[in-house]
This record gives structure tokens, C-alpha cells and sequence, in this order.
């Protein structure tokens, strides 16, 4: 079995089928077909079912396909050791993380990255939810994660690190004031408001479908799927809404108004990685991570 082989087979899952794929390895297409029906001849088992034109993913390929993942990244974490004598960390880091999570702490990250470790790369791919970074993480897809999550992220062989404690912010259009006038609210002062809010499953809706529970009187004016559109529509003056506190300094250069919980609404913000093997890259994103977590807390 060649690494080759495994790069292939991977890419395949990765882009739906071999046509896909043999264009982003820039490869002939029956150069990729010859080099898997070897694969496939090398373990004994069919990998994928020819179905027309399409490919389909045997219950032997779904196995494979992680565990191919997870050895090319240990070979990607061999190397990068090497290459790492005398040069520091070298390579590139997949990291999957929520929006929140995406603005800070992981754009802080690599800012300090690019000072300390600039042959570091980071590659981050956004998530909806803690439960899409922790698959993303487990499956291989990416080497780290960093999202919010009242629970503890956990599964077999998943390593989860507490940052820090992210707080909720209350949102509103520009020029909008709520409370006793010092930046902050309760609760109750949510009564009677419409909301701007994220579809289901995301930390930010179950913290407002809870809030909506106690207060009552809130009213969705709009459900996104794209949380991106949520300042926006709230600049507009759509709605208010909840937001982490890593959308702070852009909603307040957009000129929102923005207010602090009192008492705070919070939620645990988590790094996660699997056990074994990683590439220098992402030893040293982990430990960045990290380092400024303690530098935080102190």
C-alpha cells in the first residue's frame, strides 16, 4: 500500500466521485481508477460500488476512509518532525471551528502564529455546531477544533481543553437603548423584543430558545442559516440578537449598539484534538492556543 494510494482513495470521499477528484489531484482519471482497483486488489475488499457513473462508498470504504485520514496525517506528522531539526515548526494545520470561535480566540491564534511559527499555516473550516467541529476532529477532517459547548466535547480517543468562559452579548440596531443605561441588561429587558436568530442546534439558539422560555414575549423575526447575515440584519434593523462575545469589536465598529448580561450569560469555550501522533503544526497551534488561555486566566 502506497501513500499515493491513500491520497486518492481520500481525495474520492472527499470530492464525490473520480471524475471530481482526478481534477483536484490534477491527475488522469484512469491513472486514479487503475490506482485504486490496485488498492482494492492489495486489501481484498471493494471500496466503493460502481453504481452508472457514480461512486458509492462500500460499509469497507466508510471504514477506510477514516482510518485512511488518520494515517496520512501521521505521516504528515513524521515528516513535519524531521523538518522541524533546526527550523522550527514547519507545515499546514486544519482547524475547525464556529464562527464565534473562528474570530476569537482562532484569528488572535494565528496572528500570534504568524509572529512566532511563521512556516505554521492554518487552514480553518467553519462549523455550525460544537457537534460538526468534534465530528470534524474525530473523522480526521481536521487536526484541532475550537468551538463553544455547555457539555464537555467527548469521544473515543477526543482530547478537549477548557479556554475560557465566552459570554453572550444582547445586539440591537444602531442607536437603540435598553436597560438602566450603564451597558448593561437582565434578562426581563429582553421582554417584548424580536430576534434575529440561527437555526436550531447552534449554541447561540438553544441559549435564546432558553432565554425565550423564562422571559417570554420573544419574537423571531428571522432564522438564518448563515450566521454571517446576523449583524447585518440587525444593522438593518431587522431585529436584535444574541451573539458571542467575539462578534464584540466588529459590532461596535459597525455601530450597533451592544450590551453586557448582568448577570453574565455564559457558555465554556473548548480546544479539542485527538491523542496520538500530530504534525509539529499542530503541536504548535495546540500550545499556542493553550499558552494564551493561562496568560488569560491569570
Amino acid at each position: 500500500m502506497e501513500r499515493r494510494q491513500l491520497e486518492y482513495f481520500v481525495a474520492i470521499v472527499e470530492h464525490g466521485g473520480f471524475t471530481h477528484a482526478a481534477r483536484a489531484l490534477q491527475v488522469a482519471q484512469p491513472s486514479l481508477s487503475r490506482a485504486i482497483a490496485k488498492l482494492e486488489e492489495e486489501l481484498g475488499v471493494a471500496l466503493f460500488h460502481r453504481v452508472g457513473r457514480n461512486a458509492v462508498l462500500s460499509s469497507a470504504g466508510e471504514l477506510m476512509a477514516e482510518r485512511a485520514r488518520q494515517v496520512l496525517r501521521d505521516l504528515d506528522a513524521l515528516r513535519a518532525a524531521a523538518q522541524t531539526v533546526g527550523e522550527g515548526a514547519v507545515g499546514r494545520v486544519d482547524v475547525a471551528a464556529t464562527s464565534s470561535s473562528a474570530l476569537e480566540p482562532v484569528i488572535s491564534i494565528i496572528a500570534e502564529l504568524r509572529a512566532h511559527h511563521p512556516g505554521v499555516t492554518v487552514s480553518t473550516s467553519s462549523a455550525l455546531s460544537a457537534t460538526e467541529v468534534v465530528a470534524l476532529v474525530l473523522r480526521g477532517r481536521c487536526e484541532a477544533g475550537v468551538c463553544a459547548s455547555a457539555e464537555r466535547p467527548a469521544g473515543q480517543g477526543l482530547i478537549s481543553h477548557h479556554l475560557r468562559d465566552e459570554q453572550f452579548l444582547l445586539v440591537m440596531p444602531p442607536g437603540t437603548t435598553v436597560g438602566a443605561g450603564d451597558g448593561t441588561i437582565t434578562a426581563s429587558d429582553l421582554r417584548g423584543m424580536h430576534f434575529v436568530v440561527p437555526h436550531a442546534a447552534t449554541a447561540v439558539r438553544a441559549r435564546f430558545d432558553r432565554l425565550a422560555a423564562e422571559v417570554g414575549e420573544l419574537t423571531i423575526a428571522a432564522e438564518v442559516g448563515d450566521r454571517s447575515v446576523v449583524l447585518p440584519m440587525v444593522l438593518r434593523g431587522v431585529g436584535a440578537a444574541l451573539m458571542p462575545d467575539g462578534w464584540d469589536y466588529l459590532a461596535r465598529r459597525s455601530g450597533a449598539s451592544v450590551y453586557r448580561f448582568d448577570p453574565p450569560e455564559r457558555i465554556p469555550q473548548w480546544l479539542i484534538h485527538r491523542t496520538g501522533p500530530i504534525t509539529a503544526a499542530a503541536r504548535a497551534f495546540i500550545d499556542t492556543t493553550l499558552s494564551r488561555a493561562r496568560d488569560a486566566a491569570e
